[in-house]
């Protein structure tokens, strides 16, 4: 069929020559509108419910509203891991889902469920589900400070009434959540001394407050003809309105709320806070709804802002420059765009040097451009956005675009000077025709391998899966494409452009490649002469390689480089917000006093709407850093970037590396006495939350029942894992009994009274907590109407106790007579997981690979803790190296089956068992060049050689080296790519057998590695120097996760390309002759 195919582009060239041209056309259209964002859709499934439950304590919380709720969700269709938080009159229970399903029916679900729960709730608890955001949701940072007179209330009143309600108006927008300032509320202060002064209970006062602001229906005044519509409007609509209220009869003149009570506007207490550069500010927290495209709702959300600008007072600023997920995204795609332009033009540097003209290196490059257009076809049919991994995946595969076409234009090329010479030659479209069917086969099969060795990164699960699926899909696609441009294109364009080419006539191949069959003879006679010694010295090198790859440490994903740092600060729980306000301003100052912070903006406690159940003793700093490497504007820079050894002069250095600006933070963040701090990045921690449910790379999870079991077990796990070295950012998670004042009802001496427990708890929750009683109508906006105890009266427990209320028989009593009042303790918070309480204690890792830090925490565990935990309680453990240890293990069973299957199409291509696996050798020797590159790149430190006696230097060599994730993509990788060089060889070798009357020897094995050195060697050139610019941008955004990839294939292309043009012919000579 595929001969077909080549004969039909043959005689309609022209017809392949215009569909070509409408599909760059359209292709190049549609490429314009695909959606650009940082990363895949790394979203799980995941259902957020909040109930707000005002008053509760978390004991009362966890078993009052989470449990049910939990029961409830554990057992849903799909559900994969329950986690939740009991905090202070809040829960919030997240759902996970499995992978793939479809989150509208898992809101549904959960919907189901809870409306199955809700009659087991307390009456005031209503759950409900959080909007649908993405996992990289947060695209911006608004700040919103006074330069001048306008208040804190007028602040915060602006970003809720004005920028709030504009940005959520924006498609795309998911929430804006706003932290900061004094939430505007009409409240009616009292005092127990007040009240009684005018024999006035609270449930009076708080029933008039309650009539002074009513608006209801009066129905229809009808007349013959027409009828009216009747409005009783008894709204406030000022102070004045609501003090002029009576609150009952008195003599001689009533008496009115303004008498026992202070009207005004204030705010709740605070339970949330923020600052800009140290200033305080309201901030508000734009996300994202998935699949919205990051750059197109940045440019729309800082336009609307541009508009509100305008119509702001002179004094307010709105700071944009805090946190923008954009800039991370266009320096990340921008690399790596960079990197496929550099790639290109690499590749055609080599392929100009090898053919040595301008029409055949044409024909070649085609194939980069017309795969990437159909690429982005076949990206925008399934919905799939640009982004670093399928960026990536373009990026790896861009000097392999062009190996069909090599091979094919290489032959074609050949095989028409062959024709020139003859004395008749023959039809050139007949020549050609013969020509690309004389590799067809290698082509396709070649091409095939490479797919086959991809299909195991489609079966990561997890975040790992959908991390590197559009990778390899983006690759898979591009070769595909390649491959059908080899077959159609590169024909018709060869009949075309190469028959009556004048450079046919020239005798010989080019310079260089006279100069590398010369060498590459010399090479030959000695490796077939010696072929024994060749195998058993090559054989040696393979071992020291899996050796010493089983000496590396290991991790998930290599750090990615955001441009700016999210840093957590914990104060011990129980301090007031001002006392963290204190010490997050303290943080801001210095951290602006290291020379790298450009901007530093906190957000303290918990917003209103936000997901995360943080008390007030929780800051989170966002930290924006200087660029220590720009790139110079200007095309001669661009070339210096894209040359080894040249790179740095195309970029301007600012400041010092990014590790030494983090260690010194770490090392000023140490100054501030009694603070845990845990230093991340905004989308790293979003995943290690995903993963693990917990913000840092190592979660260690006690679970069990008794609280102070857990406080005393985890403190042990603390003090054992401070010990281990490469631990950072130690920090247990912060449940801890805080002071409380406890209420508790005397039912005997309340019945006495005629008073129900609830009688006195509503009294008690008005009094401490406040209630709203209404909403007060300010043109379309609305504030609660609250009734409340003074601050001076409900922190006097004194006060509290001598508060007057109601009986049945009209009578007045003290709360001191049925209710008693003392301080104690209790828990901020209850975090469980799972229908069990937990507590977690969780680090980092730096200065050591992630595998043998969690290694060394784990074997401690066993002789250290394990041993003390009582029946009942267990530890898991959670965070990166969890999914790094499945993902390894997936890509080994996979791959191991993947070579199986390369195998079984090797053998179908050159129809021989011991060639196949002669082919499959160049395996292990692209092992040897990808572990040398790994130990040349990553050098150990001078202090760590100093350290390390003769013998131990070359275990601290290799131990120097961390294998990520992207390291073993590479491998899988370069498995398919070196296989290529085998099947042209080996399959020339039996095509010079079986058709041109070669005998087996040394002169055909050395005739057919001569004619196929130039394919082989353009092909793994290209294939390698493609990815030169990737493998030069180590530490830049969007490129963390290419690199290693790329670093691992161009040093297997390397070593397997040498070593196969000795290896092969020598195996093939000492086991071929069977074949």
């Amino acid at each position: 069929m595929l001969n077909h195919i080549i004969a039909y582009c043959l005689k309609n060239r022209l017809l392949v020559l215009a569909v070509t041209l409408v599909v760059v056309l359209y292709g190049g259209y549609q490429t314009m509108q695909l959606p650009i964002d940082v990363f895949p859709d790394l979203n799980r499934p995941t259902v957020t419910i909040m109930c707000e439950a005002h008053g509760l304590a978390p004991e009362e919380v966890e078993t009052l509203v989470t449990f049910p709720i939990e029961s409830a969700m554990n057992g849903a269709s799909g559900v994969r891991r329950v986690r939740s938080a009991s905090g202070i009159g809040l829960s919030i229970v997240w759902v996970e889902f499995d992978w793939g399903t479809d989150v509208y029916i898992d809101r549904q679900i959960v919907a189901e469920k809870l409306q199955l729960v809700r009659e087991r709730l307390p009456s005031e608890a209503r759950p409900v589900m959080a909007p649908i955001t993405s996992i990289m949701g947060e695209i911006m940072l608004v700040g919103l400070r006074s330069t001048g007179s306008t208040t804190p209330m007028d602040i915060r009143t602006t970003a809720d009434w004005v920028i709030r309600q504009r940005l959520l108006a924006i498609a795309g927008v998911a929430q804006v959540t706003v932290m900061g300032g004094e939430l505007k509320q009409y409240q009616v202060l009292t005092s127990p001394e007040r009240l009684a002064a005018h024999n006035v209970t609270l449930d009076e006062l708080t029933a008039a407050v309650e009539k002074s602001n009513i608006v209801t229906g009066g129905g229809f005044l009808l007349s013959k003809n027409q009828e009216a519509l009747i409005r009783i409007v008894g709204r406030a609509n000022s102070l004045e309105d609501i003090r002029a209220t009576v609150v009952r009869p008195g003599t001689p003149v009533p008496i009115t709320i303004r008498e026992v009570a202070d009207v005004r506007y204030a705010g709740p207490v605070r339970r949330g806070d923020g600052s800009v550069n140290g200033a305080p500010a309201v901030m508000l927290s734009v996300q994202k709804q998935p699949n919205a495209d990051t750059l197109t709702l940045t440019a729309k959300t800082e336009e609307v802002l541009g508009d509100i600008r305008h119509t702001l007072p002179p004094d307010l600023v709105i700071e944009t420059k805090i946190f923008r997920q954009a800039n991370f995204i266009e320096a990340a795609i921008g690399n790596v765009e960079e990197a496929i332009r550099d790639g290109i033009v690499w590749v055609i540097v080599v392929l100009f040097l090898f053919l040595w003209n301008f029409r055949t290196s044409m024909i070649t490059l085609t194939a980069i451009p017309l795969s990437i257009i159909i690429t982005a076809l076949v990206f925008r049919y399934f919905g799939i956005s640009i982004n670093t991994m399928t960026l990536g995946g373009l990026a790896v595969a861009i000097g392999e675009l062009v190996d069909d076409s090599i091979v094919d234009i290489e032959n074609i090329y050949r095989r028409l000077k062959e024709n020139r010479q003859k004395p008749s030659p023959d039809n050139p479209l007949k020549v050609i025709f013969l020509a690309s069917c004389e590799v067809r086969n290698s082509i396709v099969y070649a091409t095939l391998i490479v797919v086959l060795v991809v299909f195991p990164l489609f079966s990561l699960a997890g975040l790992e899966g959908r991390m590197f699926a559009p990778l390899g899909l983006a690759y898979l696609t591009t070769l595909m494409a390649s491959l059908l441009v080899s077959l159609t294109v590169t024909p018709a364009l060869a009949s075309i452009l190469l028959p009556k080419a004048k450079f046919l006539e020239r005798a010989g191949d080019p310079f260089l490649l006279r100069w590398l069959k010369r060498m590459d003879t010399v090479a030959l006679r000695f490796a077939l002469r010696h072929s024994t010694l060749i195998l058993l010295a090559v054989s040696v090198l393979v071992v020291a390689s899996v050796v010493s790859i089983e000496w590396m440490g290991g991790e998930f994903l290599p750090r990615f480089n955001e441009g700016s740092l999210t840093i957590s600060a914990i104060a011990p729980p129980g301090v007031s917000m001002e006392e963290s306000n204190r010490i997050g301003r303290r943080v801001e100052k210095l951290l602006a006093a290291i020379p790298e912070v450009e901007h530093v903006s906190r957000r303290t406690g918990r917003a209103e709407l936000d997901e995360h159940a943080e008390n007030v003793n929780f800051s989170e700093v966002d930290v924006t850093i200087t660029p220590h490497q720009k790139p110079l504007p200007g095309i001669h820079y661009a070339v210096l970037r894209a040359i080894p050894g040249l790179s740095r002069f195309g970029s301007e250095t600012a400041g010092r590396p990014r590790d030494q600006v983090l260690t010194e933070i770490r090392e000023t963040l140490r100054e501030v006495p009694g603070v845990k701090f845990n230093i991340g990045q905004p989308i790293s921690h979003r995943l290690d939350h995903m993963m693990s449910g917990i913000r840092s790379q190592i979660a260690v999870k006690l679970y069990g029942k008794d609280m102070e079991e857990l406080r005393d077990r985890t403190q042990d796990i603390a003090e054992m894992m401070v010990k281990v070295p490469g631990v950072v950012d130690l920090q247990i998670e912060p449940q801890v009994d805080i002071p409380q004042v406890r209420v508790t009802i005397k039912r005997e001496e309340a019945a006495r009274y005629g008073l129900a427990p609830a009688d006195v708890a509503r009294a008690l929750e008005t009094a401490l907590q406040g209630r709203v009683v209404s909403q007060v109508l300010e043109q379309n906006r609305t504030f609660d109407l609250v009734v409340w105890f003074d601050e001076t009266a409900r922190n006097d427990l004194e006060a509290i106790r001598a508060t007057l209320i109601n009986t049945p028989n009209g009578s007045r009593v003290s709360l001191g007579m049925v209710a008693e009042v003392i301080k104690t303790k209790g828990p901020n918070t209850i975090n469980r997981e799972n229908i069990r309480r937990r507590i977690v204690v969780q680090c980092n890792a730096a200065g050591r690979d992630l595998a043998s830090v969690v290694h060394d925490i784990q074997e401690a565990a066993k002789q250290k803790i394990l041993p003390k935990l009582q029946e009942g309680y267990m530890i898991e453990y959670g965070g990166q190296f969890e999914a790094k240890k499945e993902a390894n293990v997936r890509l080994l069973v996979l791959g191991g089956i993947s070579i199986l299957g390369i195998l079984l199409l090797l053998y179908k291509c050159l129809g021989s068992l011991p060639a196949a696996i002669q082919v499959m050798a160049n395996i292990p020797l692209a092992a040897i060049g990808s572990v040398v590159i790994l130990l040349l790149v990553n050098s150990p430190s001078e202090a760590a050689l100093a350290k390390a006696s003769w013998l131990e230097l070359p275990r601290v060599w290799i131990g120097a080296t961390t294998l990520s994730l992207a390291h073993w993509v590479g491998f899988v990788t370069l498995t398919g790519i070196v296989c290529r060089n085998g099947i042209m060889m080996i399959s020339h070798y039996i095509h010079l057998m079986k058709h041109e009357g070669e005998e087996f020897g040394e002169q055909m094995i050395i005739r057919g590695s001569l004619e196929r050195l130039a394919p082989v060697l353009m092909t793994a050139l290209t294939a390698a120097i493609g990815l030169v610019p990737l493998a030069l941008g180590a530490g830049q955004t969007g490129k963390e996760i290419l690199h290693p990839l790329a670093i691992v294939v161009i040093g297997g292309l390397l070593s397997s390309t040498l070593l196969d043009q000795v290896v092969t012919p020598a195996l093939f000579y000492k086991f071929g002759r069977s074949v």
